[in-house]
Parts: structure tokens; C-alpha cells; sequence
């Protein structure tokens, strides 16, 4: 069920005081992250199953169980900011390749201690519970928030203007259930936070994933709560480990 949307309105509006440094990572400025913990994404027992693709027991024990849907990152490299994404789901036992697109990621590459401002995207499995943007709702199956507080500074560069008419929230460092663009973050600033899939400007951001539009608009259409959609994230060298 969505959430009401004046309640959401109200959190986003309470948030426009520090929303400048919650946007500023993915575009010139520093963006927060996750290790490779998985903070946003409940731990499961190892068990036989059949594997996401490229993906080791290490992240892939951190899949939850529920989980129907993965949007894989495999990054080029450790330092590289090109990736490619593949969206898999769950049938029966298998997980089923069903789109994949070009992609880019922190500017540095990857890493599995990210830091405020490290130009790297973490490493990790994490859970996508809540999107929004500057663009109306396409039909996103995620609570969606449309806010023009999402927009990018128009001191940053023209081809970063539209970096944020669409995103979708990683959970990390961040309360589940609010906007995107909520600041708060439970593990404190040095932790990072705001890292988010959202619209390509064609080059490495400071630590989110970014995509064409038309896969931005694919995903929020595609996403399903009741999936319980993740990201499972990194360079192929770590996902495989």
C-alpha cells in the first residue's frame, strides 16, 4: 500500500534545510555509502540453491529469502567507474536474467569501507524500498515522491541537471519508509548516505548508480514491494568472492 502522500510531502519538506548536502555525492560533491555488510538487507543462512550469476556465497548468503527480485551491479573494476546492470527474478528456484543495461558508478570504482566522500559506491547487498524525483510517478510500484527539492544545483554542471528526475533509494545509512531525500542517518555523516539509483550524465558519479532514463522508468515500473527487491552491488572480482 502506498504510503499517504501528504504524510510523505511533509517529510520531504522537513528535509529541504539539509537536502543540498544529502544530493551533493552524486554530483561534484561527496556521496555516502555502505560496506559490504549488507546493512540494508537481512542476513540469510547459507543454503543450496541456484546462484545470481557472478555472484558468490559471501553476498549471496545476504539475499534475503524473500526476495524475488536483484538488480545486479557488476562493476568493470576495483578503480573503474563503468558497470553494467542486470535485473534478475526469482522463478521457482532460478533466478531469470531479464534486462541488463550500461551503466556507471563511483568515479573512484568500489570499495568495502565506503567514507563520505571517497568517490567510491559500496560494495554490498542492500534492500530498495523507496524512490521518487524531480518527474511525476511513472507508475512506480515503490512509494514514489515528487519533489522539485530533488533537482540537482544549477551550479553543477548542465549534463548532471537531470541526474535526479528519477532515483530509487539504496537502503543504507538511511530510515526505510521515507523519501529518498530524507538526511537522516543512523550510523552518523562519516558513514555517508543518500546513494541511490538515478538518471546517467554519462560519466562516474561519487557513489550511486546511474542509468539511462528509459531503464530508470523500467525498474520503477518493475520493482516490486512485495518482491522485496535488493541491489546486490560491487566489482566482479568482490562479487565473485
Amino acid at each position: 500500500m502506498r504510503r499517504n502522500g501528504a504524510q510523505r510531502t511533509a517529510v520531504a519538506v522537513a528535509a529541504l534545510g539539509t537536502l543540498l548536502t544529502a544530493l551533493s555525492g552524486c554530483g561534484d560533491a561527496g556521496h555516502g555509502g555502505a560496506g559490504e555488510s549488507g546493512a540494508g538487507a537481512k542476513a540469510s543462512p547459507a543454503r543450496a540453491r541456484t546462484a545470481v550469476p557472478g555472484v558468490g556465497d559471501r553476498l549471496h548468503r545476504l539475499i534475503p529469502d524473500d526476495s524475488r527480485q536483484v538488480v545486479a551491479v557488476y562493476g568493470d573494476g576495483k578503480d573503474s567507474p563503468d558497470s553494467t546492470v542486470v535485473l534478475y527474478t526469482k522463478r521457482g528456484s532460478t533466478w531469470e536474467r531479464t534486462r541488463s543495461w550500461p551503466a556507471h558508478n563511483g568515479k573512484r570504482g568500489w570499495t568495502a569501507d565506503h567514507h563520505e566522500g571517497d568517490r567510491r559506491s559500496p560494495v554490498g547487498v542492500f534492500t530498495l524500498t523507496d524512490a521518487g524525483g524531480v518527474l511525476a510517478d511513472p507508475g512506480a510500484r515503490l512509494p514514489y515522491t515528487r519533489d522539485p527539492s530533488f533537482a540537482a544545483p544549477r551550479w553543477w554542471a548542465r549534463s548532471h541537471w537531470h541526474d535526479f528526475d528519477y532515483v530509487i533509494a539504496i537502503d543504507y545509512n538511511r530510515v526505510k519508509g521515507r523519501p529518498p531525500n530524507d538526511p537522516t542517518r543512523p550510523e552518523g555523516d562519516a558513514k555517508g548516505g543518500g546513494i541511490w539509483l538515478h538518471m546517467d550524465h554519462g560519466s562516474g558519479t561519487s557513489a550511486c548508480v546511474s542509468l539511462s532514463k528509459a531503464a530508470m522508468e523500467y525498474l520503477l515500473r518493475t520493482l516490486d514491494p512485495d518482491r522485496h527487491p535488493v541491489v546486490v552491488m560491487g566489482d566482479r572480482a568482490d562479487l565473485k568472492a
